[in-house]
């Protein structure tokens, strides 16, 4: 069911507020449009969009912390990475975070892209500070720079990150949209191209990718092989596919979907964030929302929130997914058990 905006504002709690329980019952929004009737197998027909917060400026980088049962998401806007639980609502995780220089700073100075790295630490993506950064989950505090340049050349803004599975590298992309033109701004470019990089263990970085022109989301597929990688060009509007070599590095890449085959209901949405699921389905952020790929790059269907949606990730039991939905975060109830 759809709802005008400042109604919906109106009823739920605003991110800028103090820390606020959840709702007892929780707005609808959006509607799921069914492509294939292999979608039945992964959203139950009666699945509904619900929003869990609103007020927000540009929600991001999702990301479930299982010890905590907390989500946590940024909002690059306003530099601040939020929590949201199911027993205690919204409240603020980090401030000030993203950009450590004199304000203002572009739209976008905030973090970005959230991961965790298996081994207690959150991987942060730092616009403003043009870096991906470490930060304890323990305490929140002791955040360092893991890398913040490339052969002597700062980054344009990193921008989401993922961690292999097995290999425990780190795999980033670099557009642009962190620095004050975005796009726009050759002025503080240091690199040519807008690269996915991968960190390996022993703090050695390589340039993986070098022939796209805006990277953005990145997922593994389950036994790791492979790396997805959207491309929010709104002329060329991709899905790309690279195999995970034995030494982590990756081979050539090959278009897994075009965004272009698809109705594109709002002129800002481009491929953003993205995730996979235990059977190697892809749920990519992109045209009319949620975009439900097969592992064989089959359209079954699109969760559309009425919002353009930046991001993804499996939360709860593994069997929700929560969306970042601009001033939005959004779950819908899944068959599927996400990856």
């Amino acid at each position: 069911m759809r709802f005008p905006l400042l109604l919906l504002l109106s009823w739920l709690p605003l991110a800028a507020a103090t820390a606020q329980k959840p709702p007892a019952r929780f707005t609808t929004i959006g509607r799921i449009v069914r492509q294939s009737p292999a979608l039945d197998q992964l959203l139950a027909p009666g699945a509904q969009i619900e929003i869990v917060a609103a007020g927000l400026g540009h929600t991001e980088g999702p990301v479930w912390v299982p010890d905590s049962s907390m989500l946590l998401f940024t909002d690059a806007p306003t530099r601040t990475v939020y929590r949201w639980s199911a027993a205690s609502g919204l409240s603020k995780f980090l401030e000030h975070t993203g950009y450590s220089g004199r304000m203002p700073y572009g739209k976008e100075p905030g973090s970005n892209g959230l991961a965790l790295d298996g081994r207690g630490n959150l991987l942060i993506c730092d616009h403003g500070d043009r870096r991906l950064a470490l930060l304890p989950l323990a305490g929140k505090s002791g955040k360092r720079t893991l890398t913040d340049n490339f052969q002597g050349k700062r980054y344009n803004s990193p921008n989401d990150v993922v961690t292999h599975p097995t290999n425990r590298s780190f795999y980033f992309t670099d557009p642009p949209y962190g620095l004050p033109q975005q796009t726009q701004d050759v002025a503080n470019r240091e690199l040519p191209v807008c690269g996915v990089y991968r960190l390996a263990p022993d703090g050695n970085v390589t340039q993986e990718v070098n022939d796209l022109a805006l990277p953005n989301g990145l997922a593994f597929s389950p036994d790791g092989r492979t790396l997805y990688v959207s491309q929010s060009d709104s002329l060329r509007p991709l899905i790309m596919a690279y195999d995970v070599r034995p030494s982590g590095q990756l081979g050539k890449g090959r278009v897994f979907f075009d965004m272009s085959k698809l109705n594109r209901p709002r002129p800002k949405e481009t491929p953003d964030g993205l995730k996979t699921d235990r059977n190697g389905n892809i749920w990519a952020s992109g045209f009319g929302g949620i975009v439900v790929l097969s592992a064989r790059g089959q359209h079954l269907g699109t969760i559309d929130t009425g919002e353009v949606v930046a991001n993804c990730a499996w939360g709860d039991d593994g069997r929700t997914l929560y969306i970042a939905s601009g001033s939005f975060l959004c779950r819908v109830k899944t068959l599927a058990q996400g990856f």
